[in-house]
């Protein structure tokens, strides 16, 4: 099993062991297949079993793990159908999320910009995809509809996911903030048609890119 650093005991440490567990998932340290069980994980973050029995739960749950016989539970390898539904959903989240913001007149600080450019130049994924994130849900939040947020929510544990095995490719990441800054200018100068246009055709590109790699890693495994 992969290392993963103890975590100090504070309060909702469930949470914190969940966060913990799915960052270690979502950057590739627990790989698809990967075995888990209760005992070994609380060895290894220095916790109580029962934080770790919960947030394996919650894991379950979100779709992350399944069943592994008395061998615990395993990692729940990405599906490329799955994969390409979710993104074609987000897709026309994202335009119409920049559609509405441009549409409302809305001014997103560029600084997101620099800040993702800084963070796909260093060697950590989970801060890689914390900046993605923060983009989109600014112009969530900037559309003025509530409901495009919390559709986008249903699908963003997995999106984060599917991100991480992108972000892993050095050599998708500064294409990824040229995309994000040219979304961003169009919002910005109120043109909805291309910032929607941007917006869609960045969410296509994303999953049509993800789904051939996920196919790759299947022929290779096979």
């Amino acid at each position: 099993m992969a290392l993963i650093s103890p975590i100090h005991v504070v309060p909702d440490l469930t949470d914190q062991v969940y966060q913990r567990l799915l960052n270690a998932i979502c950057e590739g340290e627990l790989a698809p297949g990967a075995r888990l069980t209760q005992e070994d994980l609380a060895a290894t973050l220095a916790v109580s079993r029962q934080p770790v029995l919960q947030a394996l739960r919650m894991l379950k749950k979100d779709g992350f793990l399944v069943d592994a016989g008395r061998r615990g539970l395993m990692v729940l390898p990405l599906g490329a159908e799955t994969i390409s539904r979710i993104y074609e959903v987000r897709s026309v989240l994202d335009g119409l999320a920049a559609r509405q913001a441009a549409l409302a007149g809305a001014k997103i600080d560029l600084g997101v910009i620099a800040e993702g450019r800084k963070a796909v130049k260093g060697t950590k994924i989970g801060v890689m995809i914390d900046a993605d994130m923060r983009f989109h849900n600014l112009i969530y939040n900037a559309s003025g509809n509530p409901l495009i947020a919390e559709s986008a929510s249903h699908h963003w544990r997995h999106i984060r996911r599917a991100m991480g095995v992108v972000l892993q490719q050095a050599g998708v990441r500064d294409t990824v903030w040229d995309e994000h800054e040219a979304i961003l200018k169009a919002i910005n100068r109120g043109d909805a048609d291309r910032a929607e246009r941007l917006a869609r055709r960045h969410g296509e590109q994303a999953g049509h890119h993800l789904v051939q790699e996920l196919s790759r890693h299947m022929r290779e495994a096979s």
